[in-house]
């Protein structure tokens, strides 16, 4: 070993001799297999430290299961389907896609995707990430392509995907439709308006709006029936100001009584009581929005205009004819799009939806059957679903995406489906071959729309499936594969990605898509803000830091969050995986010398007290470790083989045998073959417990020191069972932290008369009132006598009034009492 750890050269050597020998493939890690659906990164430029910091976490995961005898399966994908793509390759190509064949482009991104796989493959493998890169897949690929609308084609013979005109939620600045999930919640300023319409009889009827921009599709005003103050009214119409037409006055339960004026009007659409009302009231559909988010041409002055324009221009029209009363300011929550941030419409289109409504607790139930880590982001899960008030519409107005296998026929407006076999398709480039099946018609048009992403990466425990089989199957078609083992994933997209799984392997074969779920949180910035790469924390990118740490310092910060929480990023947690790291070699370079003549690795007849006490150690230290990490806490896990090496081993049993290492002459050759062997043995657990977070430097000690003797390639591929053996000797705690109190309190009275830790003692006189340990201490006065430097040692059955050191004719004698300090 060098005296100096290269982490550039040792990360280099041995990220190469992985790849080279497929350390990390199922093939070469035989035993149960343990699957992992990861989580694919959104290709749509480089990545960043929040990626880094959970992507991690996993790979501290896959790591200890392998070592723990499991066959992992850790596949790779990258999404490239969907809008951060398109706009990705749009830009960096100078192209426009929606001027191009759809496949045309899908190609033109397929081949970016494989470049930035290529960049972001090359980074997870300089943090170490054991993915098994021979399997990998995209989200646009054919593959995909071919599962995601096998799915639809089945569920919708299932009668679980239907297709409808329907009010929509609708993204005018993104021009789709979007669905609930999408949905953010921000609360911005506004105003109360109160607007007076007008009676048959001419008296103003005022109603209070903070959307007077929806006057134009205003279909009726509404009342509670319990309200007396317009029980008159029912029947009768008014008029809407400006626009000078009549609507329905109604009677509903649903208006709220003390809102406002106590009378609404519905507008075509403002919100989702509009939808209600409009669907109950059997209303008509006034359109005032067009899809690029412009009032249309039938709405006057407002024409042209954008919302926020279309307000003020309203507001001052009304004021122009008195017809507003009054204004109040308000803050209030609007639903915004989670993409571009902008406030959501809704539109009357024509578009597919997922029936998620119907199945809302067979949704539950079977979150019932998973395990959450941590288990509180459960009752997200299920809050979430318990609060759905709308389908989940998969339709998205948009060029790049997957197709719906679909045509329509414009005469009886029968749905016609691809066959499974013409998998994947795109109507609007294979015109459909044949006559309507229901009318005879041939006026055959292609559906238009694409999918929600959302619709495929809910899928990718089928498209794992097909990439660990290496078999073309279709979803119902995997078999046991499903449940997966794991899921990884953030917490912001429980709503969104842990859903619309769970809700897949439901409708498609009535199962759980993976027994655990493994939720992480995000990296904050100094303002708490979370970090994205669209943001500027250019000294966080992973490539910055990289160059300024080794990348097992950037894992070992990794895994300081606590499972499930935000973290802020922290540089002294990186000084501290520095320190750690610099430790771990200069320690193994202190016992390389001691364990390099251990040649039998059997054990040793006779230990000794503090042998059998460092290994009965190791051995409640790695079952608590074992114990956090099957709860996928791998932080509380670190902190158990933290604490042991530091302390127990570096700071004390180091210490303790230092001597008899170096003076092998004064112990018996049996004392010195029991400490070696410890050693080396001690020195293989430590390195397996810490192999899962800092796999590089574990790897190059491991080889160092161990791998021609123990004959297994790499660190990661030996196994916690074989080494990890049980030990247990009770007895010898007592006496073992007894010799440690005994030299603890020999050094720091030599450092409080700031003599040499070497400095000799004449004598040393160690009191105590238990008899049976003052019979046992003497067992090991070899081990005394070497660490506290002491000539003359007796023991007394007692407790001494003084106790410190004293000088006598240049000579040190020291009187400790052992009862005084706490086990």
């Amino acid at each position: 070993m060098d005296k100096r750890y290269d982490h550039l050269l040792s990360e280099q050597k041995s990220q190469h001799y992985w790849n080279m020998h497929k350390t990390y493939s199922c093939e070469n890690n035989t035993g149960p297999l343990y699957s992992i659906d990861t989580p694919p990164p959104t290709v749509s430029g480089s990545l960043h430290i929040g990626h880094i910091f959970s992507y991690t976490q996993t790979d501290i995961v896959a790591r200890y299961k392998r070592m723990s005898g499991f066959s992992v399966f850790y596949p790779f994908g990258f999404d490239d389907n969907g809008l951060p793509t398109e706009r990705y390759v749009e830009k960096k190509r100078n192209i426009k896609g929606y001027q191009l064949p759809r496949s045309e482009f899908i190609h033109i991104c397929l081949e970016e995707s494989a470049l930035a796989a290529q960049e972001f493959k090359h980074l997870w493998q300089r943090m170490g990430i054991s993915a098994d890169w021979s399997k990998t897949y995209s989200t646009i690929s054919a593959q995909s392509r071919k599962i995601t609308q096998a799915s639809f084609i089945e569920l919708y013979k299932k009668g679980l995907i239907y297709r409808k005109n329907e009010p929509a939620l609708y993204c005018a600045t993104c021009c789709t439709s979007v669905a609930q999930a999408e949905l953010d919640d921000k609360e911005v300023p506004s105003f109360f308006n109160d607007i007076a319409f007008k009676d048959q009889y001419g008296t103003n009827l005022v109603v209070g709006t903070t959307r007077p921009e929806l006057l134009p599709s205003c279909v009726a005003l509404l009342f509670n029936p319990q309200d007396d103050r317009y029980a008159h009214l029912k029947g009768q119409e008014a008029t809407v100001p400006l626009f000078n037409y009549n609507v329905p006055i109604i009677a509903d339960e649903l208006v709220e009584i003390e809102k406002g004026t106590g009378l609404v009007m519905c507008c075509t659409f403002g919100d989702k009581k509009d939808i209600e009302w409009f669907k109950k009231h059997n209303l008509p559909y006034r359109q005032s929005i067009d899809l690029t988010g412009k009032w249309g041409k039938d709405t006057g002055v407002l024409a042209g205009l954008k919302v926020h324009e279309a307000r003020k221009c309203i507001i001052q029209e009304l004021k122009d004819i008195n017809a507003l009363m009054r204004q109040k300011e308000i803050v209030h929550s609007v639903n915004i799009h989670e993409r571009c941030k902008k406030e959501i419409e809704f539109m009357l289109l024509s578009q597919w939806f997922v029936n998620v409504l119907a199945l809302k607790k067979e949704f539950i139930d079977k979150a019932d059957e998973i395990e959450w880590h941590p288990a509180f982001m459960k009752s997200r899960y299920v809050n979430w679903v318990e609060n759905i008030g709308w389908d989940w519409c998969i339709s998205r107005q948009r060029f790049y995406g997957i197709s719906f296998p679909s045509w329509h026929c414009a005469n009886c407006k029968a749905i016609i489906l691809a066959d499974i076999d013409q998998l994947p398709i795109d109507p609007q480039e294979s015109a459909y071959n044949g006559v309507c099946p229901d009318c005879k018609g041939s006026n055959i048009t292609p559906d238009t729309d694409v999918m929600d992403t959302w619709n495929t990466s809910s899928l990718t425990p089928y498209i794992c499936a097909n990439l660990y089989s290496g078999k073309d199957e279709l979803p119902w078609q995997v078999g046991d594969f499903i449940p997966m083992s794991m899921r990884p994933q953030a917490h912001d997209i429980i709503r969104t990605w842990a859903f619309y799984t769970l809700a897949k392997t439901t409708m498609h074969q009535n199962s759980i898509p993976w027994r655990d779920i493994v939720i992480s949180g995000h990296v904050l910035s100094d303002e708490k803000e979370k970090l994205s790469k669209s943001k500027e924390h250019k000294a966080l990118a992973p490539e910055s830091l990289l160059s300024r740490y080794p990348a097992d310092v950037i894992r070992y910060w990794t895994a300081s969050g606590s499972l499930g929480q935000d973290v802020a990023f922290s540089e002294n947690q990186l000084k501290i995986g520095l320190r750690l790291v610099t430790k771990l070699w200069n320690a193994f370079l202190f016992i390389k010398e001691h364990i390099q003549t251990v040649d039998d690795l059997t054990i040793p007849a006779h230990l000794g007290t503090l042998n059998e006490w460092l290994l009965h150690t190791a051995t409640s230290t790695y079952a608590d470790y074992q114990k956090y990490q099957e709860q996928y806490e791998f932080g509380l896990a670190l902190n158990q083989i933290e604490q042991f090496f530091w302390q127990s081993f570096c700071d004390n049993y180091i210490e303790l045998v230092k001597h008899q290492l170096f003076n092998p002459a004064f112990y018996t050759e049996q004392q010195v073959k029991a400490t070696r062997w410890t050693l080396h043995q001690i020195g293989l657990r430590i390195l397996q417990m810490y192999a899962p977070y800092v796999p590089h430097i574990t790897e190059a000690i491991y080889t160092e020191l161990y791998k021609n003797q123990i004959k297994v390639d790499s660190i990661h591929q030996t196994r916690f069972s074989e080494y990890q053996k049980a030990f247990v000797y009770s007895d010898s705690l007592h006496l073992a932290q007894q010799i440690m109190n005994l030299a603890a309190q020999v050094r720091k009275i030599k450092t409080e008369h700031q003599l040499s830790l070497k400095t000799e003692l004449d004598s040393l006189k160690v009191y105590s009132t238990d008899a049976v340990l003052l019979e046992l201490l003497p067992l090991s006065e070899n081990l005394i006598r070497g660490v506290t430097h002491a000539t003359d040692i007796l023991y007394i059955q007692g407790h001494s009034d003084t106790q410190g050191l004293q000088n006598s004719d240049s000579l040190w004698h020291a009187t400790l009492n052992l009862d005084n300090k706490k086990e």
